[in-house]
């Protein structure tokens, strides 16, 4: 499937939401990260496993909520090919420890 320009957005616990785009081929890959730039981006607090991650992708417009913890499974499921493997070590490595 070819990458996919996403919206991701966390709603922190102040109620305050942060976005970001990103190009993903998956929603989990684009959940991960968004993820990452949103803990980066130095404006959110650190998002525990249960914090919600709304990922839109932008054309066609379709809308999916995944949780921190979700992405955690994901990372550390089985890859249903090598190159999907090679994605989840490339996102485990980008988002360290979580």
């Amino acid at each position: 499937m070819p990458p996919k320009t996403c919206t991701v957005t966390l709603t922190d616990v102040r109620g305050s939401r942060h976005s970001v785009e990103v190009l993903a081929e998956s929603l989990f890959e684009a959940a991960a990260l968004g993820l990452k730039l949103l803990r980066e981006d130095g404006w959110v607090d650190k998002p525990g496993p249960a914090t919600r991650l709304d990922v839109q992708v932008n054309t066609p417009a379709v809308r999916h909520e995944v949780t921190v913890q979700q992405i955690q499974r994901w990372l550390e499921g089985a890859s249903i090919s090598p190159n999907e493997m090679v994605r989840k070590a490339k996102l485990k490595a980008m988002l360290g420890q979580m």
